[in-house]
């Protein structure tokens, strides 16, 4: 696994969207982590030292693995930044057929109405 820089991880992050956008899937984690091993981390908290958490952001396309670890003054950017990407590599989604609503009252009219609907007298 790579630890990359924020700015290097996305864009490494749309060279994975990119290669698997005719087959294939990433998958990506984000997980708050402190970097630290247990023992040292228990280690600073009996001494009341204060521990600083940061994101975990890690992303795989199943052959290749990159993270990168974000504090929290950077977390807003990256976020901003990931949104973008996302947007742009979600083409391959298909839109959910919806119905109209007007079709969805004459079909509930034809049937007498909602099986689920409430009664009007209140419950004693």
């Amino acid at each position: 696994m790579v630890l990359l820089q924020p700015d290097p991880f996305l864009n490494e992050l749309t060279n994975m969207y990119e290669r698997t956008q005719d087959k294939g899937s990433v998958w990506v984690t984000l997980k708050r982590s402190s970097l630290k091993a247990k023992a040292t981390r228990k280690k600073l908290e009996s001494q009341g030292a204060d521990v600083e958490y940061r994101c975990l952001v890690r992303a795989t396309d199943g052959k290749k693995t990159i993270s990168t670890s974000l504090s929290s003054k950077d977390h807003q950017r990256f976020q901003a930044s990931y949104a973008t990407v996302l947007r742009a590599h979600m083409n391959a989604l298909k839109k959910r057929e919806r119905k109209d609503k007007k079709k969805i009252a004459e079909g509930d009219k034809k049937q007498g109405g909602h099986l689920n609907k409430p009664s009007s007298k209140p419950s004693v």
